[in-house]
């Protein structure tokens, strides 16, 4: 399954879009274009916990678990700090939610500034649905069939429940083939910020 389908069957896509008073056509867009480095970004952050998912799904539940999804589900307008530190885990730095942005602008079309507003929106949407599915995830290998091993693998397009649904877009992204889009992200962000 692709991230936006479940986005919009949970209802992301059209809170994202009346957040940022776009269509769901242009949230679908972003955030086609901004989940493999996201979805990378999350499975970095795994591979670098020395518990792996379980590392994660604790993470995830200090930034605010299931509790980021049904934030930005409401209908009261969306706090996004939880965002920003949520992007400030996987990502590191600002520059690099910048260059993924950028990047994503010169994929969908859509503009930058408001990639950069949709970034941390899609993080607590990405992040609540992740922490709300892994229940089993200190259980669940990378590439096993459940929890956030599943999710992830499926999503990234690796083995899991459903394999390859996210192959075309991280494919495109991840320049040196490792399965991993975001170290080629951040590569382009070292090269841009030189």
């Amino acid at each position: 399954m692709q991230i936006t389908d479940l986005l919009a069957q949970t209802g992301g896509l059209e809170s994202m879009a009346r957040e940022l008073g776009i269509s769901e056509d242009e949230a679908a867009s972003g955030a086609e274009a901004l989940a493999p480095a996201l979805l990378g970004g999350f499975k970095k952050q795994a591979l670098s916990q020395p518990q792996g998912l379980g590392g994660l799904g604790d993470l995830l539940g200090q930034l605010g678990g299931g509790g980021l999804l049904d934030q930005v589900l409401s209908p009261q307008p969306t706090d996004t700090r939880q965002g920003d530190d949520v992007l400030g885990q996987i990502f590191g730095s600002r520059d690099v939610s910048r260059t993924v942005a950028d990047d994503a602008a010169s994929k969908s079309g859509l503009d930058p500034s408001l990639l950069k507003k949709m970034l941390p929106i899609l993080a607590m949407l990405v992040a609540g649905y992740m922490a709300k599915q892994g229940g089993g995830a200190s259980a669940a290998a990378p590439d096993a069939g459940g929890g956030l091993g599943g999710l992830l693998g499926g999503l990234l397009g690796g083995r899991g429940a459903n394999a390859g649904a996210g192959g075309g877009l991280a494919s495109m992204l991840d320049m040196n083939g490792d399965g991993n889009a975001l170290d080629d992200i951040l590569r382009m962000a070292g090269k841009a910020l030189r």
